[in-house]
C-alpha cells in the first residue's frame, strides 16, 4: 500500500510540475515578446525545458530549450553575468542528440559551479548550483551522498539569509530525499508548509 502512495504522490507532483512548467514558459515567452532585445527571458524558457529533478527532458524539449538558449545568445545580455548564466546553460544542450543526459547534467553542474564561484554573492546562482549538485546527485549511487550535502549546504546558507525563499526550502527537501538522509529534511519541510502551504 505505502509504495502505491508514494508513487500516486510522485504522480501528482509531477503532474502539477508539468502544469507550473507550462505557466513558466508562457510567462517567460511573453517577457521575451513583449521586449525582444531581453536575452535573459529566453534563457529562462531555456532553463524551464530542463526538469533537473524529474525525468530527463524529451527530445522535443531539447529542441525547444536549445532554440531558447540560442535565442537568448542573439538577443544579447543586459549584463556579464546574464551571459554568463546563458554560457552555463549551453553544456546542457550542446550536442544532445550525440551526448547522455548524465553527461550533459554534469557538464551543467560544473559549468553553474563556476558561475557560482565567480558569483559568490548572487545566492541564485547558489539555488541554481545546489540543484544541479541535487540532479547529479541522483545519478551517481554515492552511499556518502557527498553532492547532496554539498547542495545542502549551499542552499542552508540562502534560506539564513532570505528564509521565505520557497525554491530553497523546497529543494533542500529534494537534498535529502533518501531514506539515510530524511531526518535531515524535516526543518526544510517545516519551512516549507510555511512558506507555501
Amino acid at each position: 500500500v505505502r509504495h502505491r502512495e508514494v508513487v500516486a504522490e510522485r504522480a501528482r507532483e509531477e503532474g502539477a510540475e508539468r502544469h507550473f512548467r507550462r505557466q513558466r514558459i508562457a510567462a517567460f515567452d511573453e517577457a521575451a515578446a513583449a521586449d525582444p532585445s531581453c536575452g535573459i527571458a529566453h534563457w529562462g524558457a531555456a532553463m524551464t525545458y530542463y526538469h533537473p529533478l524529474w525525468a530527463p527532458p524529451s527530445a522535443a524539449e531539447l529542441d525547444k530549450g536549445k532554440a531558447a538558449n540560442d535565442h537568448a545568445k542573439a538577443a544579447g545580455a543586459k549584463s556579464r553575468r546574464e551571459r554568463d548564466y546563458m554560457a552555463a546553460l549551453e553544456p546542457f544542450y550542446r550536442d544532445a542528440g550525440k551526448r547522455d543526459h548524465k553527461t550533459r547534467a554534469l557538464a551543467y553542474s560544473a559549468a553553474m559551479g563556476e558561475l557560482y564561484w565567480r558569483y559568490p554573492q548572487d545566492h541564485e546562482a547558489g539555488v541554481f548550483y545546489a540543484l544541479s549538485l541535487v540532479a547529479v546527485g541522483t545519478m551517481d549511487d554515492d552511499p556518502t551522498f557527498a553532492k547532496e550535502k554539498r547542495a545542502a549546504e549551499i542552499l542552508n546558507r540562502v534560506l539564513a539569509l532570505n528564509p521565505d525563499h520557497p525554491g530553497v526550502a523546497h529543494y533542500l527537501i529534494h537534498s535529502f530525499d533518501y531514506p539515510p538522509l530524511a531526518n535531515l529534511a524535516l526543518p526544510a519541510a517545516k519551512r516549507y508548509a510555511g512558506i507555501a502551504p
